[in-house]
């Protein structure tokens, strides 16, 4: 990783929604015509937004620290994060995932899962060591109930 270079989530979806727009205009046959997929792409993209709001207004109501990489301060096992240990990342999933169906992009459906595998290699893994570290039997009993993902 470059020194400097903010090592968070929401830069890593930036990049991989600058994908879906610079392969468009680089590469136009890499995508389809997408008329059909823009009310489920729409639905997609709102309910991913939902997703986010409502995992992140759970670090807030709990006092914990959002940011990776950072000790929390709390474990949080209600709300989306009773299906899913990382909503927020998973809404992030969900945003690309919705940006390029909208956009018929073949490019961004592999920045989608090249997405998924960096938030989940860089972020998703790590932090789970680290509840484990902080919260303990907790921690291991949260893991052990709930999904990574979905």
């Amino acid at each position: 990783m470059m020194k400097g270079f903010p090592d968070l989530p929401p830069i890593w979806w930036l990049g991989s929604i600058g994908i879906i727009y610079l392969s468009k205009w680089a590469v136009p046959r890499w995508h389809w015509q997408a008329d059909v997929l823009s009310a489920p792409s729409t639905a997609v993209f709102y309910a991913a937004l939902a997703l986010i709001a409502w995992a992140a207004i759970w670090f807030w109501q709990r006092k914990t620290p959002i940011e990776p990489h950072h000790t929390p301060k709390t474990l949080i096992v209600e709300g989306p994060y009773r299906v899913s240990r990382n909503p927020i990342y998973l809404g992030l999933v969900m945003l690309t995932f919705a940006s390029a169906l909208g956009h018929g992009s073949l490019p961004g459906l592999v920045a989608t899962v090249a997405l998924w595998w960096i938030l989940d290699r860089r972020f998703a893994r790590i932090e789970e060591k680290m509840l484990v570290a902080t919260f303990g039997d907790a921690a291991v009993a949260y893991l052990a109930r709930s999904r990574r993902w979905i």
